[in-house]
């Protein structure tokens, strides 16, 4: 299904770097998984994305299986033949809409259940059902069905969360057919709680584990806390994957603690409202200052809108509210997070991430204040 193999590490840190094998092609790691929620990255076409240098994406069990269903893209050859991508593909299992669509949800021990956001239909998302709709969907990696709470979660809360990760854990393996499966550890800001679940999910020996629970408002001092006691148990040869996880800073961060995978809306949800990340860090390009600014949105950068478009262009184009404002800095900003990942790889395999990491923090400062 697919294998994981160790390239380089950092002889500093837990940074490392590898590459896996599916067969849908290969994932050099550490590497960034552009969000294509509905089977589609906003804005931007898979050939697009291809010349942008992105090897790996991230799609929505709960939104695929809602509209157009799961039974529709297994009967028109999966989901890489539906949207045209002939890469790999991940598919997240819809334990994090449990969490964000509270209001629309129920949730026991047998699963969740969901009153559609779309029309307010029921559906029940159990263990099992997470694991059919994503080998209907084909992708080259499953994530199990999981439960979080928010932050600040009281202990007892939490504790109730990792029993029932578990318990949803061991039924989606029962469940398992031909498809790679990704366990997740959860347990909240308790490390006590982060190390056990580890432990045990490690026990039913998954192909790969997530990082879950996380990247939802808790300081990064927190974040960083629970990865390393996380990845201090996982397995050095299986693949990890902080789930969320999208700031350059941030990603650094996790990178040192051993962390493989990640993604994140932020390229494009962020491009879609004119804020581009740079190697000067961010430009809010709307700002009445780029006006008349000639130069492109990063002089450092060869991506199309980079090479033939200016500052004031693209602003142009937000005021006159043309689709063409957000698709070009989307662009450039999953261009320059491909690009980034490719640093981290390059300074891992030569020794020289922690100076890479120290130069960079010095001149990003792109986490929301």
């Amino acid at each position: 299904m697919i294998t994981f193999t160790i390239l380089s590490r950092d002889t500093r840190s837990q940074a490392r770097c590898g590459i896996v094998r599916t067969k849908h092609g290969r994932v050099n790691t550490p590497n960034f998984m552009p969000v294509a929620t509905q089977a589609s990255v906003k804005g931007i076409a898979p050939a697009d994305l291809k010349k942008i240098g992105a090897e790996i994406l991230i799609s929505n069990t709960y939104h695929l299986e809602l509209r157009p269903s799961s039974e529709l893209i297994r009967q028109m050859g999966g989901l890489h033949r539906f949207m045209g991508w002939d890469r790999v593909i991940v598919t997240d299992s819809g334990g994090f809409q449990a969490y964000s669509l509270n209001g629309l949800r129920k949730v026991n021990d047998h699963g969740v259940e969901f009153s559609s956001h779309l029309d307010g239909s029921l559906h029940m998302l159990t263990p099992e059902r997470a694991v059919a709709i994503q080998q209907n969907l084909d992708s080259d990696i499953a994530m199990v069905l999981d439960f979080f709470t928010p932050y600040p979660s009281v202990f007892m809360e939490a504790r109730i969360a990792v029993e029932r990760t578990i318990h949803w854990a061991e039924r989606s393996l029962t469940a398992k057919q031909d498809q790679a499966l990704f366990g997740i550890v959860q347990g909240a800001s308790y490390k006590d709680l982060r190390k056990e679940c580890a432990e045990r999910l490690c026990e039913l020996d998954f192909d790969g584990y997530g990082i879950g629970g996380l990247m939802i408002g808790e300081p990064a001092t927190i974040t960083n806390e629970m990865v390393k006691v996380t990845t201090s148990v996982l397995p050095h040869e299986k693949l990890r994957y902080l789930m969320g996880c999208g700031y350059p800073e941030d990603i650094l961060d996790a990178v040192e603690r051993g962390v493989d995978l990640f993604d994140c809306v932020l390229p494009t949800r962020n491009g879609r409202t004119g804020m581009a990340f740079t190697s000067e860090g961010k430009v809010i390009i709307k700002a009445s200052r780029y006006a008349y600014d000639k130069s492109p949105l990063d002089p450092r950068c060869r991506c199309y809108a980079c090479q033939y478009f200016t500052r004031a262009y693209i602003r142009h184009l937000f005021n006159a509210g043309e689709l063409l404002a957000g698709r070009l800095v989307s662009y450039h900003n999953l261009y320059f997070f491909i690009r980034f990942m490719k640093k981290i790889q390059k300074n891992i395999a030569r020794g020289t991430f922690q100076d890479f990491k120290q130069k960079i923090l010095k001149t990003f400062d792109f986490r929301e204040n």
